[in-house]
């Protein structure tokens, strides 16, 4: 019988929202790499970022909302890292996590279909719940 895998209970649901926002931009690199790919008849691994740089249209854009991924991470991560410095129980935060997964998510898709003030309508939510995970842990910390 093989070993059952199960999830800790006890894991607050943010860093499983941690989780999956990074492998997003990871996720937006495979597809970026299949547009490429159909766009320029193969991959340039030798000098793939000039490569990148020629691409326009969709395969530009995921090659965008990955880098903005990216970026995003850093600050999610801080917030979640300052959240917990400051003893604030995570798992009061599942609705920012949730809020700000989506809002990622939809903000990789705008960028994808070239919606761009949906983009930044997006962009900006992640943000909010971002302050919200920061302002909750500076009220716990005060």
């Amino acid at each position: 019988m093989s070993p059952r895998f199960t999830m800790p209970s006890s894991l607050p649901l943010i860093l499983y929202v941690l989780f999956i926002a990074a492998m997003l931009p990871i996720g937006l690199a495979m597809i970026g790499g299949t547009l490429r790919t159909r766009a320029m008849g193969k991959l340039d691994n030798n000098h793939p970022r000039a490569q990148q740089a020629q691409l326009t249209g969709m395969p530009a854009r995921v090659y965008a909302a990955q880098a903005n991924a990216w970026e995003s991470l850093a600050v999610f991560s801080a917030c979640i890292l300052i959240a917990h410095a400051s003893g604030l129980d995570l798992h009061l935060l599942n609705t920012a996590a949730i809020g700000y997964l989506v809002m990622r998510l939809l903000h990789a898709a705008f960028y994808t279909f070239d919606q761009a003030s949906l983009r930044s309508l997006a962009y900006a939510g992640s943000k909010v719940f971002c302050v919200q995970i920061f302002y909750l842990a500076f009220k716990n910390a005060g």
